[in-house]
């Protein structure tokens, strides 16, 4: 049997500032883009691995989410604690030159960790997470 990771879902609050990170910035393919009620879920992943994806989609749409909830999320998103998620690279320092060109919040530069990776970090404009590593 394989197991794979066919989509993770990330939160978005922007969805044309989600297109200019995942598209523009980071270069990721968009397969679907899908609007509901006034929303919007995007679904972009790498070029080249059509069975990987990540669905950026609206963090409130949940009809099971309490007003208090839906305020809660907003509050980690605004801090950045509520989602992320770990990329690789083979040109880890030169993804995070373009990436640093832009208008994109650094969180972290290359550097070596102590339990043997090289990565980075950035936030993505709804708060996310995202590390980056080199790979090997």
């Amino acid at each position: 049997m394989n197991l794979t990771i066919h989509q993770s879902y990330l939160p978005q609050d922007d969805p044309d500032a989600a297109l200019a990170f995942y598209r523009d910035a980071l270069g990721f393919e968009v397969r679907n883009d899908v609007g509901y009620n006034g929303m919007r879920w995007i679904t972009v992943g790498p070029t080249g691995q059509p069975d990987t994806s990540i669905v950026l989609h609206p963090p409130a749409a949940d009809p099971g989410l309490t007003d208090d909830e839906r305020r809660v999320i907003s509050e980690m998103m605004a801090k950045g604690t509520y989602a992320g998620i770990n990329l690789a690279t083979d040109d880890l320092d030169g993804l995070f030159e373009k990436l640093q060109a832009g208008e994109i919040e650094v969180v972290q530069e290359p550097t070596d960790q102590p339990y043997g990776v090289r990565d980075c970090a950035f936030r993505d404009p709804a708060g996310n997470m995202v590390r980056i590593q080199q790979t090997k």
